[in-house]
């Protein structure tokens, strides 16, 4: 720690930065998490108000069922591939701008989406929703900020209660929908592509609030604290990201933990409406059983941060491992047993919230200060790129072999993030795992 943590430049960019005291970080920690809270409400609600509509209105846009999920895959992608220009953007300069790009991009996207209804472009509806998918990667790198200026110790508790706070938003906007819809009736712009709309006003907020109140940037205040070690010459790059993740492999495994625990549970839930309906399911049921797996990803995320920080991230990534394993277990025996698959299906959720927040808190934890954003940047596009080919790959697995084989293969992606955590504890134990 140097002397006078927060003075001078203290980014490593030339960036200017206000003079933090020490005593006053609770203070400001709690801020900047009810800003992060704040904002996570409102995005995560822009994202499935509109999402829930998407298959119809590309249907609608292209004429054709047979092109209904690529709007979908549209966003998925846009999600992924703007992982990096966000976190080369916070790397350079601090969360704030990267977060506030997410979601000006994320508008963008929505007003080109509404556009492309309007004229009947489908071209134009895949590009709207590529660039609508820079909203959900905002949300995403949310989580992280909430950890830079964490104490070690809570770090987990303080990205899990920022996860929580997105289960407003997916509980309320899919509900939403229709009210949104229908606010459209009789106008111009087609009611399939109203919910849009109302999203690119959410992003909007919500990147204005963070602009306005997001301050001192918590990154940029984290490096400052952190001492003139954290700033040398080229240390923010991607490349050193990448080095950063190289050179460790507590970080390797939070990489591997994150995107093994994400593919597993969206390759196994994107398929079990199909699964549900073979056996008898109606679309109520079908809702019920998707809010339970939803209520499991999110609610409970607090519980896995305060576990996390007092039994260490190992065992928390253990504990990921086997709840989804038991998940896929449950869910892909059930059969007619619609139970049994809610019951597996909340064990899914409740096994991904394990995994991302014990996995987003050991990547923190694992790297430089300067390295940061790079390296969660580089975790995000994994995810989202192994979880977008997981989701394409799970109708043909479906289709072929059945759910049950599916749900098989789902837990056989979690053997190398189990072998990898009992690898790293041994040869690289730590004070706390």
């Amino acid at each position: 720690m140097s002397a006078a943590p927060g003075t001078g430049t203290g980014t490593g960019t030339g960036r200017p930065v206000t003079p933090v005291d020490p005593a006053e970080l609770p203070r400001l920690r709690r801020r900047t998490s009810s800003v992060l809270i704040a904002s996570q409400i409102l995005g995560g609600l822009g994202v499935p108000v509109s999402i829930a509509l998407t298959p119809a209105l590309a249907t609608e846009v292209s004429g054709t069922e047979s092109l209904s999920g690529l709007a979908s895959t549209a966003a998925v992608v846009g999600t992924a591939l703007v992982s990096l220009p966000l976190a080369a953007l916070m790397t350079a300069r601090g969360r704030r701008p990267g977060l506030v790009l997410g979601y000006a991009i994320g508008a963008a996207g929505a007003a080109l989406v509404v556009l492309a209804a309007a004229i009947r472009s489908f071209p134009l509806l895949m590009l709207g929703m590529a660039a609508f998918g820079a909203a959900s990667s905002a949300n995403l790198q949310a989580r992280f900020a909430a950890a830079d200026l964490a104490a070690p110790d809570h770090r987990a508790r303080a990205i899990s209660v920022v996860v929580w706070a997105s289960t407003i938003g997916a509980v309320l906007g899919p509900n939403l929908s229709a009210p949104a819809s229908r606010s459209f009736a009789g106008t111009s712009i087609p009611e399939t592509a109203g919910p849009f709309l109302w999203a690119g006003a959410v992003f909007v907020l919500t990147g204005s609030l963070i602009a306005v109140f997001l301050r001192p940037d918590p990154l940029l205040t984290a490096r400052a604290l952190a001492g003139p070690e954290e700033h040398v010459r080229g240390g923010h790059s991607l490349r050193a990201g990448l080095a950063a993740v190289k050179a460790a492999p507590r970080a390797r495994l939070a990489l591997v933990t994150v995107a093994a625990s994400h593919t597993s549970m969206v390759s196994i839930m994107v398929m079990t409406p199909v699964d549900l309906g073979h056996h008898g399911a109606g679309i109520q049921l079908i809702g019920l059983v998707i809010s339970g797996h939803i209520a499991g990803m999110f609610a409970f995320s607090p519980v896995m941060g305060w576990l996390s920080d007092r039994l260490g991230r190992l065992s928390v990534i253990g504990l990921a491992a086997g709840l989804l394993s038991l998940a896929a277990l449950l869910a892909g025996t059930a059969g007619p047993r619609h139970g049994q698959s809610a019951l597996g299906l909340f064990l899914l959720g409740l096994g991904w919230s394990a995994g991302m927040v014990s996995g987003s808190a050991l990547l923190t934890d694992s790297v430089p200060t300067r390295a940061r954003a790079a390296v969660q940047g580089l975790s995000d596009l994994t995810m989202n790129t192994c979880a977008g080919v997981g989701g394409a790959l799970a109708g043909l697995v479906m289709a072929e072999a059945g759910y049950g084989w599916l749900n098989a293969i789902g837990a056989s992606l979690l053997l190398p993030m189990a072998v990898l955590a009992l690898f790293t504890a041994r040869r690289h134990p730590a004070v706390k795992n």
